[in-house]
């Protein structure tokens, strides 16, 4: 149901992203903070065999039994063979085409996935302190090296890193207690919320071998040719595909990475030219890269966005950022949503079924009580909140000022 504010239609579809019945934040919280969809995946099958459409069927009731909605599978995992092009990669493929299958019949319209070798989503800091605020997410490319160099001892990483940067990472690591040491390796290696996987050094180190050979060339057509298989699949099963960016958008462990800039999107498209085939536009991952032209992808992409990641990042000048609040960091959030908004008054205009796009506030700082409980990193329940609200007067504004976006 479309809610109206001030007579002005509200069309962006507010999700929130939720874990499952293990997440800390209930179904009951998400309607408190005024979200109508939710983002989930069945985060406890996620070792290689399709999602049963029972199982699916009892995590739809589950959302649907709080008043909510099932909006968007975040995400169907995939898993190395399909990466790498492995000898299993024809089971690996309809292994994913079976899941898909069952999230169609459950009415999940929009499936978010992404193609990130080895690791998944990448910080340095969980609990990094805010300049007068709370606790933010944190990448720093130091310390990355740190581990990469010092810690993994990866074979030939010192040709990833500036001399800077090697200089830094001896000094700093020269300063870090054992402890430090072990928190950092378990924050790059242990799998983050929502990732689909957890290493030890021993077992990391020996994945990122297998991929030593990839070059990009071979990831990006590696990509292409799995959407080949099955975009054509949910096309014709009514869902829309949306990758998600490189998060950070630039290579780690020296391996490549495909879906970090606009270039990337572009080859991706028309590599594979279905509007099945689309992306999950996040302001944070693109944002992490200051040549990438937020507000001139969303110009550009519009057709093909099928859902968003609203949340911001600060881009430091070595390189580092950190989780900012959502309408203050490195990049023009407004301009975004405008965009995203002209968007969604074309796709009126057009009567496109899919004219309202799913969005969700993501990562939100540790603020408050939230400190002192069990959260997942990123997915604090009153950081969120906040977000959320910005967002939605961020919409409500530009929407009252700019009529024709109503």
């Amino acid at each position: 149901m479309q809610r109206s504010f001030l007579g002005y239609g509200f069309d962006m579809k507010e999700t929130w992203r939720w874990f499952g019945p293990q997440d800390p934040i209930s179904l009951d919280y998400v309607k408190q903070a005024g979200a109508t969809g939710v983002v989930t995946a069945l985060h406890h099958l996620y070792h290689g065999e399709p999602w049963p459409l029972a199982e699916v069927l009892k995590r739809k009731a589950e959302i649907e039994g709080r008043g909510l909605v099932w909006s968007v599978v975040e995400s169907i995992p995939i898993p190395n063979a399909i990466k790498l092009h492995a000898p299993e990669w024809p089971k690996s493929i309809g292994v994913w085409k079976d899941s898909l299958a069952a999230v169609a019949k459950a009415g999940v319209k929009v499936v978010c996935y992404n193609f990130m070798p080895v690791v998944d989503w990448t910080r340095t800091d969980l609990r990094w302190q805010v300049p007068s605020t709370g606790y933010a997410l944190r990448f720093d490319p130091v310390d990355f090296a740190i581990y990469d160099l010092l810690c993994l001892q990866r074979k030939g990483a010192e040709k990833d890193y500036s001399a800077e940067q090697k200089q830094a990472a001896q000094a700093r690591y020269a300063q870090m207690t054992p402890a430090r040491i072990a928190e950092l390796e378990q924050t790059i290696i242990a799998g983050l919320p929502g990732g689909e996987g957890s290493y030890t050094r021993e077992t990391i180190g020996r994945l990122i071998q297998e991929y030593a050979e990839l070059t990009p060339a071979d990831l990006r057509a590696n990509l292409i040719e799995f959407l080949r298989e099955v975009a054509p699949v949910a096309q014709e099963l009514g869902v829309r595909l949306a990758i998600h960016p490189d998060d950070p958008p630039f290579s780690l462990f020296g391996l490549p990475r495909v879906v970090s800039t606009a270039a990337d999107i572009r080859a991706i498209f028309a590599g594979c030219d279905l509007p099945a085939n689309g992306l999950t536009f996040c302001v944070g991952s693109f944002g992490a890269r200051a040549d990438n032209d937020l507000v001139s992808m969303v110009n550009e992409f519009a057709p093909r966005i099928h859902f968003v990641h609203l949340r911001q990042v600060k881009r430091e000048p070595d390189g580092s950022f950190y989780e900012a609040d959502h309408l203050a960091g490195s990049s023009d959030m407004v301009g975004v949503i405008r965009a995203l908004l002209t968007e969604e008054s074309r796709r009126r205009r057009d009567r496109r079924p899919d004219h309202e796009i799913p969005m969700r506030p993501d990562h939100g700082h540790l603020l408050g009580d939230d400190q002192g409980k069990r959260m997942n990193p990123g997915y604090s329940f009153i950081g969120r909140l906040k977000g959320l609200a910005e967002l939605r007067g961020v919409i409500l504004g530009l929407k009252s000022a700019v009529p024709e976006l109503a």
